[in-house]
């Protein structure tokens, strides 16, 4: 008695496969894109408590910049 081999089948488990591979990776990439966006959010509101570290940080930035500009390295 002979057996009917069905050859589509590996064919279509292996798209299956690459198909849920795909879903997953879409997923994982919403899903950090969400906790970034959660991340960024909290900080903001965090900064926006102590507006003048903002200012200082600003400030501070600038005349590190300026300096680094006004004597480059050797």
């Amino acid at each position: 008695m002979s057996r009917y081999v069905d050859e589509s089948q590996p064919y279509a488990s292996s798209q299956a496969k690459a198909r849920r591979k795909l879903v997953d990776q879409r997923r994982m990439e919403y899903r950090r894109a969400i906790e970034s966006y959660s991340e960024q959010r909290l900080l903001q509101q965090e900064l926006s408590d102590y507006p003048e570290l903002i200012a200082a940080n600003y400030i501070a930035a600038s005349r590190e910049l300026g300096r680094a500009v006004a004597h480059p390295a050797h």
